[in-house]
């Protein structure tokens, strides 16, 4: 598919790509008419995963503009476009983007700030979603059902287990508090003085998937936390247990989960992140009747493109002043 195209002008332009714009509101999203005539923007709604393709499509390009970790950057593909001067990532990290291999041919990379409330705010849609079977519920009444045998679950009393309480995670314990939940937290790193501070018990990693109704997952991904969840951990969680994921998908191990939700040894999963992005049309999550799926929409909201977009406006604008805005890296 052709990208959209903002604008055409002289030769002087800097070509600008914007990549995987899959609901085609990176356009809409700010005002990317204020880089006129300096820039020339191409947005891209579908996901290139072959490099070789993704290569020819970016050859010509000056500047391309990343969703974190959509698309991988790795040294193999910048090394192959000869034209590339800067790299604009949603986030001030890009686990997918290769830094030290941009620094090494003299790209700029810089980045924007995030908005850390939309995916708090969709974890708990999809715990909500999964305690009172709302999909379920959704289904059946549009094929003329009235309440179906299976009864939802509420929240007050429940214990909400919370793997990382940081910046996300906090926020997500805070709600677990207002719905009366007990809230418990594990991680590598956590203390008692800071699962205190945001209200909840730490615990053991084991503890924390035996005791926990609801356990959601809010850690990067890193090779430490790459497999973080594994077999034996979903083992422990109660037959009535659910696990939500709005991370990254290699945090869990994903055969494993797609065994325990085939054999029903936990009550039902929601995700919202996968292994490999954008989910194939044959996955087998997407078969299962206990899993509630969501395409990565975990900061996919029109305030966080506004911000994202507007800032990457503002690092394309400064580095053709001279001046990076928001640099991740240093040049020399």
């Amino acid at each position: 598919m052709a990208g959209h195209k903002l604008w055409r002008g002289g030769t002087a332009m800097m070509r600008v790509a914007v990549l995987d714009d899959y609901q085609g509101a990176a356009l809409r999203s700010a005002d990317w008419q204020s880089l006129h005539p300096a820039a020339q923007i191409e947005a891209f709604p579908e996901h290139i995963a072959d490099q070789d393709a993704l290569a020819r499509r970016l050859h010509t390009f000056e500047c391309v503009v990343l969703m974190r970790e959509r698309t991988a950057f790795p040294k193999s593909l910048i090394d192959r476009l000869p034209n590339l001067r800067l790299v604009v990532t949603a986030g001030m990290r890009n686990a997918a983007l290769d830094i030290e291999a941009a620094t090494a041919r003299g790209i700029q990379v810089c980045g924007t700030e995030m908005l850390g409330y939309p995916t708090a705010e969709l974890a708990w849609g999809l715990i909500i979603a999964l305690m009172r079977h709302i999909p379920l519920e959704n289904a059946a009444i549009r094929q003329g059902r009235w309440q179906s045998p299976l009864l939802g679950n509420g929240l007050r009393g429940k214990t909400l287990g919370i793997i990382g309480l940081g910046r996300l995670g906090s926020q997500v314990a805070a709600y677990g508090k207002v719905f009366r939940m007990s809230v418990i937290a594990w991680s590598q790193n956590l203390t008692d003085e800071k699962a205190a501070e945001h209200g909840a018990r730490r615990v053991g990693k084991e503890e924390l998937f035996a005791a926990s109704d609801v356990v959601t997952i809010h850690v990067v991904l890193s090779p430490r936390s790459r497999g973080l969840v594994g077999a034996a951990d979903l083992a422990r969680m109660k037959p009535t247990a659910y696990l939500v994921n709005t991370s990254r998908g290699p945090i869990v191990d994903e055969a494993a989960l797609l065994a325990c939700l085939r054999e029903r040894r936990i009550a039902g999963a929601a995700l919202d992140v996968y292994d490999a992005e954008p989910i194939r049309k044959d996955h087998p999550f997407l078969t299962l009747d206990n899993a509630i799926l969501t395409p990565h929409l975990g900061y996919a909201t029109a305030e966080a493109y506004r911000q994202i977009y507007t800032q990457a406006i503002e690092s394309i604008r400064g580095f053709l002043d001279g001046r990076p805005v928001r640099p991740i890296n240093q040049l020399a």
